[in-house]
């Protein structure tokens, strides 16, 4: 480890996806805990935490960071190697490394509590008291803590669904923005790693605006959900189709070229003109692009925005290629 980091004045250290701690605890957060070099090493993040934290790291602190793939500032208290709780403020972020998830954490030394952890600190001295008192106590709180296993299961169910409703779009059901960028990124690291082509698609619906003006929202929603839902159909098992805000949408398509692309976005705007649309004329139009060397999440859309933005200038209703329209 750095010797910067291993002295820092912040505890130090990550966990793997199971919870499991690795050797990568710096000196601090060992003087912090009492605990000397490796002795945290491939034990339980539960070893340090009290009964009461252990369920508000499981309550808040682990859903969060697999939802949002972060926490910051979440107050709990490690347990010390003599037995004292130690407040910290902990900041943790989920990270991928060699094809596997961490999560590395920093904790901060806390004088005194604030305000917010009262209710938790009430909490943990009532469950404290409860687990140390007769042996009839002891048994209600085993048969508390199996039905809280299997809140946290729901938890963790319920929580993965919200995660999938964060990466949807409510109106068309397509993948969001949001998910668009997650998976471009990705697919721009493959390419960075191994040259795995792949081509980016924006479609926009012409004269939008004037639908919604002469026939209301309800006509255009429904006029995007319809081109969503052609979108669905006509796209490829491994191309992402999304919606990118208003009336345009992406599709991104893994080891689509050039010529595939074309082809591709070629069907998309012929499908479009040939759809009933009860009476409406609806046409799209689309700008595409294929990765390049050089180019990053920024400048692939950039070009493929250009590319769009040829094909309204040029009449609408039609397909422009970054590369043909840089070529002109």
């Amino acid at each position: 480890m750095d010797a910067q980091l291993n002295h820092a004045p912040c505890g130090y250290f990550s966990i793997t996806a199971e919870g499991l701690l690795l050797r990568s605890a710096n000196e601090t957060l060992l003087n912090m805990l009492g605990y000397q070099s490796l002795e945290l090493a491939d034990r339980h993040i539960e070893s340090i935490l009290s009964l009461a934290n252990r369920l508000f790291f499981h309550t808040y602190f682990y859903p969060y960071i697999q939802l949002y793939g972060h926490v910051k500032e979440m107050y709990l208290a490690l347990r010390t190697k003599d037995g004292r709780d130690l407040p910290v403020l902990m900041n943790g972020v989920r990270l991928e490394r060699g094809g596997e998830l961490f999560i590395d954490c920093v904790a901060l030394e806390m004088n005194k509590r604030i305000e917010h952890e009262k209710d938790i600190l009430r909490t943990k001295t009532q469950l404290e008291a409860l687990y140390q008192a007769t042996q009839e106590a002891n048994v209600r709180l085993e048969l508390l803590h199996a039905e809280y296993e299997a809140k946290q299961q729901e938890l963790l169910r319920l929580n993965a669904q919200l995660e999938a409703l964060a990466s949807t779009d409510p109106l068309t059901g397509l993948r969001n923005r949001r998910f668009f960028k997650e998976s471009l990124a990705t697919l721009q690291e493959a390419y960075a790693q191994n040259e795995q082509p792949f081509s980016l698609l924006i479609l926009d619906i012409d004269h939008f605006k004037k639908i919604n003006d002469t026939y209301g929202h309800p006509v255009g929603d429904l006029v995007l959900s319809s081109l969503a839902a052609l979108l669905r159909s006509e796209a490829g098992p491994a191309d992402i189709a999304a919606r990118y805000g208003g009336e345009e949408f992406v599709v991104l398509m893994p080891g689509a070229d050039r010529t595939g692309v074309i082809d591709a976005a070629e069907r998309y705007r012929a499908g479009v003109e040939a759809a009933s649309w009860e009476g409406l004329r609806i046409t799209i139009s689309v700008g595409a692009a294929t990765i390049s060397p050089g180019d990053t999440d920024e400048t692939l859309v950039n070009r493929a925005d250009h590319a769009l933005y040829a094909s309204k200038s040029g009449g609408r209703n039609r397909v422009t290629h970054a590369e043909a329209e840089a070529e002109r």
